[in-house]
């Protein structure tokens, strides 16, 4: 078994692994650090909660032991972008945790907070700047930061930042870097944008894959709980109680829904706090720090802490609500079964849901356990796509409208294939109600032309 001792790296970073007890690098670690090291491009991918950060992190500051550049004001040597604020923090953490026997210079770069500390951070140059791509290029157009001196580009969690809609800024800051540079773009999914902006930064990249692509880690016991939207609210709190759960990461769909299932818990006796892209840095870092320490037991949060947010001893991840986009379910549940442990992910699903749980079993090529809130299994029907212009999710399963369990009864009740994700009842295509006969408005006939 390889150790980190074997990969090359200098003394101080050794040192610094072991102090953190890290002796042996994951496999996305012992494969992308002799290539970065090798001053090779790298295009790696490896599910969520492998040590993707400490692959680059180290070779980054391996560079600035072998080859130290003099600083230059509002230069920076190294350029780490990031979808989120919080992993963009937890990058900053680690470069500081692996170089504190060479104690690099970093700035950090995000949103949410006020700029001028960050413009006196970069005025005298910088060995490192960690950034997420809005504020970077606020910066750059006030001539604050320039990157024409960078020698290494790290893209980290490229697949997030193409969900936000940071490829275009993407695009602008890689067109301010020279081209004779290093890069390496890591993601935990790899979709034809992102290969394309690969394509178009990276000089014949070493591709690297250790897992298969979005696929859950197996230390993770995955189970789905039917139940009806209004009861989600009362068994989340009969769920912690029974559970034991240590520490738990709720995920919900939004962040009005978050600050209302937090205040529920609250109420409930439960120590809860909210984290979401309403909330300042100042706020978000608070309700980080109150979670990771311990003074709170459960975090409600949007997919802002899907991707990159490291904290120990999640034991349970529950989906309130399922995401609309499968491959977040993967990136959710990653945040349990961490550094070799193992973890609980439990899935709320109400009869709306069950086209999204449909798409998640079919990304993990599993079907999961599915039980009612008292544990007993539940075996949901066949799914049958419904024909354009009938009732679809809206129309009330098996005719009674008492029922609050109607997947044990019914196979109607699905997803509508034609319309969007919980479309009323009587809705056409696109989720519009359709226009009663003799009540539509003629259509009015164009005017032509005075000859």
């Amino acid at each position: 078994m390889t150790k980190f001792d074997e990969l090359g790296l200098a003394e101080p970073l050794l040192r610094a692994l072991n102090g953190e007890g890290y002796s042996t690098p994951t496999p996305i670690q012992q494969k992308v650090i002799p290539v970065m090291l090798d001053d090779r491009d790298v295009l790696g991918t490896a599910q969520t909660g492998t040590g993707k950060t400490a692959a680059f992190v180290l070779p980054l500051l391996q560079r600035l032991i072998t080859h130290p550049v003099p600083r230059t004001p509002r230069h920076c040597g190294a350029l780490i972008l990031a979808p989120t604020r919080e992993l963009a923090a937890q990058i900053r953490d680690s470069i500081r945790v692996y170089g504190r026997h060479i104690r690099p210079s970093v700035a950090l770069v995000v949103g949410g907070v006020k700029p001028f500390p960050q413009i006196k951070a970069l005025k005298p140059g910088v060995d490192i700047v960690v950034a997420t791509p809005g504020r970077l290029l606020d910066h750059m157009n006030t001539g604050a930061i320039k990157l024409d001196m960078v020698e290494t580009v790290i893209l980290d969690e490229a697949d997030h930042m193409l969900d936000l809609g940071f490829i275009p800024a993407i695009r602008r800051i890689m067109q301010a870097v020279p081209t004779e540079r290093q890069t390496a773009l890591l993601s935990a999914t790899m979709p034809t944008p992102i290969r394309a902006l690969a394509k178009d930064f990276l000089d014949r990249p070493v591709e690297i894959s250790v897992a298969p692509v979005a696929q859950p880690i197996e230390l993770i016991s995955q189970r789905v709980m039917m139940i009806p939207a209004g009861d989600k609210k009362r068994v989340l709190v009969d769920v912690l109680k029974a559970e034991e759960a240590e520490r738990t990461i709720v995920f919900s769909r939004t962040k009005h829904g978050a600050d209302k299932i937090t205040k529920h818990l609250e109420r409930e006796g439960i120590n809860a706090v909210a984290i979401h892209g309403n909330k300042n840095q100042s706020q978000r870092d608070r309700a980080l720090g109150q979670f990771k320490d311990g003074r709170v037991s459960v975090m409600v949060a949007t997919d802002v802490a899907a991707r990159g947010i490291d904290i120990d001893g999640v034991t349970h991840v529950i989906n309130f609500e399922l995401p609309n986009v499968p491959e977040s379910y993967v990136h959710r549940i990653g945040r349990t079964a961490r550094a070799g442990k193992s973890g609980v992910a439990i899935a709320f699903c109400d009869s709306e849901e069950r086209g999204l749980l449909r798409d998640i079993e079919r990304l993990i090529a599993m079907d999961l356990k599915k039980t009612d809130e008292d544990g007993e299994p539940v075996i949901l029907p066949a799914h049958v796509p419904q024909k354009k212009g009938g009732g679809g999710r809206g129309r009330k399963p098996g005719g009674n409208s008492n029922s609050t369990r109607p997947w044990k009864r019914n196979a109607e009740g699905g997803r509508n294939d034609r319309g969007r994700a919980g479309a009323p009842s009587g809705n056409r295509e696109g989720g519009r109600p359709a226009a009663k006969p003799g009540n539509r408005k003629p259509r009015r006939q164009p005017q032509r032309a005075a000859s």
